[in-house]
C-alpha cells in the first residue's frame, strides 16, 4: 500500500496546473497510481470549477462569452473526426528488466540509460530550468551511499522496492527531501525511480566523499 504522498500543498497546485513541468509530471504519476490522490484532486478541481462557475457573469463580457459560445458550439458540431489516438505504452529495457512507464511519459523522450556500477540514469527531455527529470534505476542489492541535498529532491519509486533511513517504499510512494535530510537508499531486488532535482546530490561521509564528482549523475 502506498504510504507516502505530495504534500497537500503540492496537490493543490497540480490541480491549479501551478507546478513547473518535471514536478507536475512526478505529481501526476503518482496520481496514476494513487486511488487516495485520485480522489483528492478531484475534490480540488471539482472546488475549484465550483468557484469559477459560481461567479456572476459580468454584462459588458456578454459579447464575448456570445462569440465563445458559437465558436464552442461549431467545435463540438464537426462529426469529422471519429477516431480516437491512442498512445502505446512505451517501454524500457534495463539489464533484461523490462518496465512499462506511466501514461504520463508516454510522450515524454528519453535519453539512453548511461551506467556507473549497480546505478542507471536516463535523462528525460524536459526543459525546465535548472530542474532536472530521470529515470534512475538501481540494480538488485544496489544502493547510493548516504548523501543529503543541496537542493530538493523528489523520488517516485515506479517498480520495484528500496528502502532507507526513514522508511520501506513500494511502487507509488513519494518522496520528496531537501538539504535537511540525509539517507542512504539501498535496494534487495531493485528498483526504477522518476526522480526530479534541482541541483547535485552531496556525499557526506566517510569514504563516500569521494563520489561527490559523481552526484551529478542523478543530477
Amino acid at each position: 500500500m502506498i504510504k507516502y504522498h505530495p504534500s497537500n500543498e503540492l496537490l493543490s497546485q497540480f490541480s491549479e496546473a501551478g507546478l513547473p513541468a518535471t514536478l507536475s509530471v512526478a505529481v501526476a504519476i503518482h496520481v496514476e497510481m494513487c486511488p487516495v490522490c485520485q480522489q483528492k484532486v478531484a475534490a480540488l478541481e471539482a472546488a475549484t470549477a465550483a468557484t469559477i462557475f459560481s461567479d456572476e457573469p459580468d454584462p459588458s463580457d456578454q459579447e464575448v462569452m456570445t462569440f465563445d459560445d458559437s465558436l464552442l458550439d461549431a467545435i463540438t458540431c464537426d462529426e469529422t473526426i471519429d477516431e480516437v489516438y491512442q498512445q502505446p505504452a512505451t517501454k524500457v529495457t534495463i539489464k533484461e528488466q523490462h518496465y512499462t512507464l506511466p501514461r504520463a511519459l508516454t510522450r515524454i523522450g528519453q535519453s539512453n540509460f548511461i551506467h556507473v556500477g549497480k546505478l542507471a540514469r536516463s535523462r528525460t527531455v524536459i526543459d525546465d530550468g535548472p530542474l532536472r527529470a530521470s529515470l534512475l534505476h538501481i540494480d538488485a542489492g544496489g544502493e547510493i551511499p548516504e548523501h543529503t541535498h543541496t537542493g530538493f529532491e523528489v523520488t517516485l519509486l515506479l517498480d520495484g522496492e528500496f528502502s532507507d533511513e526513514q522508511g520501506h517504499y513500494v511502487p507509488g510512494d513519494f518522496m520528496m527531501l531537501d538539504g535537511r535530510h540525509q539517507h542512504t537508499p539501498m535496494t534487495k531486488e531493485g528498483c526504477l525511480c522518476f526522480t526530479v532535482v534541482s541541483s547535485a546530490l552531496h556525499f557526506n561521509k566517510g569514504l563516500s566523499k569521494l563520489l561527490n564528482p559523481i552526484g551529478s549523475l542523478i543530477y
